[in-house]
């Protein structure tokens, strides 16, 4: 199987904030990225999603990833796979999104 990513991957253990729209609401969720590019991510959080789900994401770059303050990432993106079994047994779903756009924000996170 050859290697389909074109955009480099970093290992990153992120928390992120998956905000979904459900029948006109958003709910949001928390999560954790395993790794992340410019054109997507992998994480895993406790709930489901389905597949083709339109996400609004929030990820949080720490003081020491960055080297200076923290940096907030804001995406808009879509689910692409669910693996309903990930590593290590856990109840956690992993969950891979292709990211469409993305902004950095650089002070606190929009909350809703």
């Amino acid at each position: 199987m050859s290697e389909r990513r074109t955009a480099r991957r970093y290992d990153l253990s992120l928390p992120v904030i998956i905000r979904v729209p459900v029948d006109n609401e958003i709910s949001s969720r928390n999560g954790k990225t395993r790794d992340i590019s410019t054109r997507g991510l992998y994480f895993t959080l406790e709930q489901d999603l389905r597949d083709g789900a339109e996400l609004d994401l929030t990820l949080t770059l720490p003081s020491e990833v960055t080297r200076g303050s923290e940096v907030f990432i804001r995406a808009m993106g879509k689910v692409v796979r669910i693996d309903r079994a990930p590593e290590g047994g856990s109840s956690r779903v992993g969950v891979a999104a292709v990211i469409e756009r993305y902004e950095i924000i650089r002070n606190e996170p929009a909350t809703h």
